[in-house]
């Protein structure tokens, strides 16, 4: 499952965005990378969104850490609502000992309901060692680190093929009016400009974000991702007003409105890098690059290529990750064992097993970069971590689920509405800002 998930893959680009670091607290190590401990016998259950691929990677780094220790792992599929079908288990005496959580506002609710046991020492010092402040920040809450980020997400890229930008007789555009401009020329060559996968809620969400980003700044996306600021902001409705650009021109979008909205993620990047290709381009994450190889076939670079997303209105061009943390639950049966997976999870040796896999990109500068299964990844790498806490993390992944992370709800619906009809940019922030003020409570 992709989500705005965190798969990997993108371009060199400086990451925009600042915040601090935070103390955190730790409970006692237990080791389980330098000096592995026995735990033969023991059994580790994570729960995560990842399947298919992404979950077939992901057990070789648990059978890595099964190597290490001796102990068992099992993985189950979460889907996307994480919190609901957590919350049900550890309701039923079933909790698991390590999530997996895509969302900041996901981590931020669980450890407010107590779920959450502050990662140890041994963790801790990973993370500083091995990680920009920023990553520990979004870790963390009330200045205790909970939460580890494991694999991250360049979600600021345009994937394209470079057969349609041939045939179009246009090169990658440098700013959001000549990204226009370009989209109308690949229509007039015979292809829509964009593949929009507007039935999954939340890759509408990273178009806003990554518009906003770069023509209110950083500032303003720090309040707005806090709601300190309202979603009837002048800001928010300039951002929906230039996102409507595309969305209300049928020669920009594959199949309209109406295609768009019934287009989920991995159809999205068919309609570009698949047999019977309908868009030129399409906008996601560095994720695109997995499906366009795996799935059809792709050699990214050559058949398939993407740049980074345009800076809009002479903003600076705009960096927007994701990231999945790992934390470990109070009422796992194998809560300590769950410890040493993390501990496990902090070292370069864990990060490099999927690394070498694919898909695949982390947070964390001592993982070497040839640890990287190709120049594309390798680069992405190298730009994350140079970017340090310029980053920005995706702002729906920082609201609360309610809000940013549920299906047929809040922003998810609310942008799909805007797709829909995106004449009034203005009522549509009227109608965020109603859905967030509930689901912040302030």
């Amino acid at each position: 499952m992709m989500r705005r998930r965190t798969t990997l893959l993108t371009g060199c680009i400086a990451l925009p965005l600042a915040l601090g670091a935070t103390a955190c607290g730790g409970s006692e190590p237990v080791s389980a990378g330098g000096g592995a401990k026995n735990l033969s016998g023991q059994t580790v259950t994570v729960a995560g969104v990842w399947s298919g691929t992404e979950q077939k990677n992901f057990q070789k780094v648990l059978d890595a850490f099964s190597a290490k220790t001796g102990a068992k792992t099992q993985f189950i599929s979460t889907g996307d609502n994480v919190s609901t079908v957590v919350g049900s288990k550890i309701e039923g005496g079933n909790a698991p000992d390590v999530v997996m959580v895509p969302q900041v506002g996901v981590l931020q609710q669980f450890a407010h309901n107590g779920w959450l046991t502050p990662l140890s020492a041994t963790t801790e010092k990973s993370v500083d060692a091995g990680y920009a402040p920023v990553w520990k920040k979004y870790g963390s809450v009330e200045d205790t680190l909970y939460g580890l980020y494991f694999k991250a997400a360049h979600k600021s890229t345009v994937w394209y093929s470079p057969d349609a930008f041939t045939q179009a007789g246009v090169e990658a555009p440098t700013s959001f009016d000549d990204l226009l401009k370009a989209g109308h020329t690949i229509s007039d060559s015979g292809l829509a400009a964009f593949s929009v996968a507007g039935q999954d809620g939340w890759t509408l969400t990273d178009w806003f974000e990554n518009i906003y980003l770069s023509q209110a700044g950083p500032e303003k996306y720090d309040a707005l991702a806090a709601h300190q600021i309202k979603w009837t902001d002048p800001s928010v409705v300039q951002a929906l007003t230039t996102l409507g650009e595309v969305f209300k021109d049928k020669e920009l979008l594959a199949g309209g409105q109406k295609e768009a909205l019934n287009t989920d993620f991995p159809g999205s990047v068919e309609k570009v890098f698949g047999p019977k290709p309908d868009a030129g381009m399409v906008y996601e994450g560095d994720f695109v690059g997995g499906v366009a190889h795996d799935q059809f076939g792709k050699t990214i670079g050559e058949d398939a290529d993407f740049f980074p997303f345009p800076p809009v209105d002479g903003g600076r061009a705009p960096v927007v990750s994701g990231g999945d943390a790992a934390v470990v639950l109070k009422d796992g049966k194998n809560a300590k064992a769950g410890m040493a997976l993390l501990e496990y999870l902090a070292t370069p040796e864990a990060s490099k097993v999927w690394a070498k896999a694919g898909g695949y990109l982390s947070p964390n500068k001592n993982v070497p970069l040839d640890s990287y299964n190709d120049d594309v990844a390798r680069a992405t790498a190298k730009s994350l971590v140079e970017a340090g806490d310029s980053v920005r993390f995706d702002m729906s992944d920082q609201a609360p689920a309610a809000f940013g992370g549920t299906k047929g709800a809040g922003e998810w619906k609310l942008l799909q509405d805007f797709l829909r009809d995106p004449s009034n940019p203005k009522n549509t922030a009227a109608k965020l800002e109603d859905a967030a003020a509930k689901a912040y409570q302030n």
